[in-house]
């Protein structure tokens, strides 16, 4: 199972996010656990500068915006 975690103030692209990773991976039959983080201390521990961040197995794989469903299908692969 894949740990994912978008990272974001809790903004709609953020949650537009999560629902989008959630119906990929269900898409794809890959189980995934999808966490909110809302935290600035996570999001700096990341490096992160810009939202919605995702990061997969505690690697960040992309910020600054919601992720395309092609990106999110190469992540689950």
């Amino acid at each position: 199972m894949k740990i994912i975690k978008v990272l974001g103030s809790g903004c709609a692209k953020c949650s537009k996010s999560v629902e989008l990773i959630k119906a990929v991976a269900q898409e794809q039959g890959t189980a995934v656990s999808v966490e909110k983080e809302t935290s600035p201390q996570t999001m700096m521990e990341y490096g992160v500068m810009s939202t919605p961040a995702v990061v997969i197995d505690e690697v960040l794989v992309h910020s600054g915006s919601v992720p395309q469903a092609a990106d999110i299908k190469e992540w689950l692969a």
